[in-house]
């Protein structure tokens, strides 16, 4: 099965709520929170790392900072696959039938109906 991933920033704050007093409490919330959102929208909490990112400091200088990053995954959604339908199957109409070819009888020589410059002359 192959996945799809989602890198996500981890909270660095926590938020307000009914219960939580102590800075731990409310942190804990906060990722909780994050978690349960990911996983409504269909991911699956896979690990928390935490990364180097090179930023810029003044003019010509760069510092190291390291950002705590959630990894989330989810299935691929396999694509749907179709059967062909085959195409349908219509019959031909039958062909109508040909005349019957004339026929003259033998005895008859064909007849001429157009006069050439030699029979006008003579």
């Amino acid at each position: 099965m192959s996945y799809e991933y989602m890198v996500v920033p981890a909270p660095t704050r926590g938020i307000k709520a009914k219960g939580a007093k102590t800075a731990q409490e409310r942190f804990a919330i906060a990722l909780e929170t994050k978690m349960n959102t990911m996983a409504n929208n269909g991911w699956d909490y896979v690990r928390t790392d935490t990364l180097p990112s090179e930023q810029r400091e003044g003019l010509m200088s760069k510092t190291t900072v390291y950002q705590n990053m959630m990894v989330f995954r989810r299935a691929k959604k396999a694509p749907r696959k179709v059967a062909p339908t085959p195409a349908p199957v219509v019959a031909a109409p039958p062909a109508p039938p040909r005349p019957a070819p004339s026929v003259r009888p033998a005895s008859e020589p064909p007849k001429v109906t157009a006069k050439s410059e030699d029979d006008a002359e003579a």
